[in-house]
């Protein structure tokens, strides 16, 4: 086989080959590229930062407030209408060595308690004959 010939080891890194090819480009070193959810948070943190650029992101006296982290945090959630989710996440916890989950809503989707339920519109009972 020729492959060989086609496949070398550079003993340079790749940045200092492309450091003059590549515009603007910069390293975190505080930032692991492992942590999707830090690299997450952090391309949501450059989208809020742009958007506070201008007043056009206000709308009807509203402006968000960016956070840190989410009201989650890192964790795993899973939302589901099988009526088994209990065990399926417990056995699937299981198998990769973890336990313990923890819920945060009603067991069923349901309204939110100050939600009108009744129309304010007059039903229609027709044309007279």
């Amino acid at each position: 086989m020729r492959a060989y010939e086609f496949i070398t080891e550079s003993a340079t890194d790749g940045l200092s080959m492309v450091a003059h090819s590549l515009p603007a480009t910069y390293i975190i070193p505080d930032l692991k590229n492992n942590d999707f959810y830090e690299l997450y948070r952090f391309g949501l943190a450059i989208a809020d930062t742009r958007g506070n650029g201008g007043n056009d992101d206000v709308q009807n006296g509203f402006k968000h407030e960016f956070k840190a982290e989410s009201t989650w945090g890192e964790h795993q959630v899973v939302v589901s209408w099988d009526p088994n989710i209990e065990q399926v996440i417990d056995q699937s916890l299981s198998k990769v060595n973890k336990r313990g989950k923890k819920l945060v809503s009603t067991k069923t989707s349901d309204e939110i308690p100050n939600t009108g339920t009744q129309s304010t519109l007059k039903p229609f009972k027709g044309y007279k004959r």
